[in-house]
Parts: structure tokens; C-alpha cells; sequence
């Protein structure tokens, strides 16, 4: 047979588990906080990066020298050679998946040749504009997660919430949140729930710097595609015979 509690037990007991309960919600709230920004920057990550490695992947390809593609960084403001590898402009792998499902515009080959490198650079300058809004609108909410946690951290000291609970007498509820842990050992159990502030968005990210915008290198531009389509492979420069490429079943076009 259980003895009753006295009323002091009674009050005792609620407050610490309302103590316990306002500790574990908001520590909780915080790591969902997180989980979403993780989710979003997976998902930012995927999208916006194969945008624009698909933009860079073409303009590579279809400039194929190493001396023309550094020309290209140059005149668009992008110092580091952004998802670039020299295999990429080799694999008629890469290029035929880089090239499906594409519309070119012009009434010749080398119009239209021309034109698609001057529209790839058009869609890499908003993509990258766009990537850089999402990149801005992360770095706020991980700049508001750190700031949530180091509000909790300031109302919720652990050592102080579990002396408090032992002042109270409460040790069943001292030792729950401690996990069965003394008292003493507060501070290896405070470093065990420790809530690690989201990594700054540069260290997950790449961070892009905006282009030059298409209008201000569009003659150097112009002049950098004719060289590139008199030094192209012919196998290449057939998919321009054409207004467009053909487009698997499945119509996935990637802009």
C-alpha cells in the first residue's frame, strides 16, 4: 500500500515537472527549428545547385578550351571554376544529358550556337541571383536559431534548474532528468543535452558571388563564342543543324 503524499510532495512534484516540461518543450521547439533548416538546405542544396552547375556544365562545354572557359570566369566575375572539370568538356556522356530537351534560337548554326551561349550566361546570372536570395533568407534563419539558443541557454542553466530541484527534495525527478546521474555530475549531463548551434551557411553552402550582368560582356561574350564555334568538334556543332534537341519520355527539361 502506497503511502499518500503530503500536499508540500504534491506542490513539489508539479513544480518540478513543470520545470522539466518548460525545459524539454523549448529544447524540443529548438531541434525542430533546426531539422527544418537542415531539410531546407538539402533541399536548396539539390535545386538551385543543379541549375546552376547545368548553366556552367553547357557554357564549358560548348567554349571546350581551357584558355576560352578562363576568359569566360573572367569576364563573368567568377574566380573559382565553379563546378568545372576537364572531363566535362571530353564526355559525350555529360553532353548529351547537359543538351537534352534544349530550344535554340537564330536562323543559322553559328546564330544559333551563339545565341544558346549568350542565353545559358542569361539563365546562370538568375539562378545564381536566385540562389543567392535563398542563401540570404538561410543565413537569417540560422542567425535566428543561434540567437533562439543562446536565449535558452541564458533562461535555462541546467546546473541551477537541477539545484533548484534538489533544494526542492524532489529526487526522483532530480535523478530523471539527469538520467539516473548524481546531482554533482550536472555538468557532464548539461554537456550531453548541449544543443550545438547550426554551422554558419558559407560552411555548408558554397557562397556565389552575383555575375557580371549579361549586358555589360555581351559583346566580349559574342566574341568569345565565335572562337569557341570555329575551334568546336563537328560531332557538336550538328545538335545546332537544328532549332532544338530531342527530349527523352519523360520531357525533364532542366532551364
Amino acid at each position: 500500500m502506497s503511502i499518500p503524499k503530503t500536499l508540500d510532495e504534491i506542490m513539489t512534484s508539479e513544480v518540478a515537472q513543470e520545470i522539466a516540461g518548460r525545459y524539454f518543450g523549448f529544447r524540443k521547439l529548438i531541434e525542430e527549428d533546426k531539422l527544418d533548416l537542415a531539410q531546407k538546405i538539402r533541399e536548396y542544396s539539390f535545386i538551385l545547385q543543379k541549375r546552376i552547375s547545368f548553366d556552367l556544365i553547357r557554357i564549358y562545354v560548348l567554349l571546350g578550351s581551357d584558355t576560352l572557359i578562363s576568359e569566360f570566369l573572367t569576364l563573368a566575375g567568377l574566380s573559382e571554376r565553379l563546378f568545372y572539370d576537364p572531363y566535362l568538356v571530353e564526355s559525350p556522356t555529360i553532353a548529351a544529358r547537359v543538351f537534352e530537351c534544349q530550344r535554340f534560337r537564330g536562323f543559322t548554326k553559328a546564330g544559333r550556337f551563339q545565341n544558346f551561349i549568350l542565353d545559358c550566361y542569361e539563365k546562370l546570372v538568375f539562378h545564381i541571383a536566385r540562389y543567392r536570395e535563398k542563401i540570404a533568407e538561410l543565413e537569417a534563419e540560422q542567425g535566428a536559431i543561434a540567437e533562439e539558443i543562446r536565449l535558452f541557454y541564458q533562461q535555462n542553466d541546467l546546473n541551477a534548474i537541477l539545484g533548484f530541484l534538489k533544494h526542492l527534495g524532489d529526487e526522483e525527478m532530480t535523478g530523471a532528468m539527469q538520467g539516473g546521474m548524481e546531482v554533482g555530475l550536472a555538468e557532464g549531463l548539461s554537456e550531453k543535452l548541449k544543443i550545438e548551434v547550426p554551422l554558419p551557411i558559407e560552411q555548408v553552402l558554397p557562397v556565389i558571388p552575383p555575375p557580371t550582368p549579361p549586358d555589360a560582356i555581351r559583346h566580349a561574350l559574342k566574341r568569345i563564342a565565335r572562337e569557341a564555334y570555329r575551334q568546336q568538334r563537328p560531332e557538336l556543332l550538328a545538335m545546332f543543324d537544328h532549332n532544338s534537341t530531342p527530349c527523352t519520355e519523360r520531357d525533364n527539361r532542366i532551364d
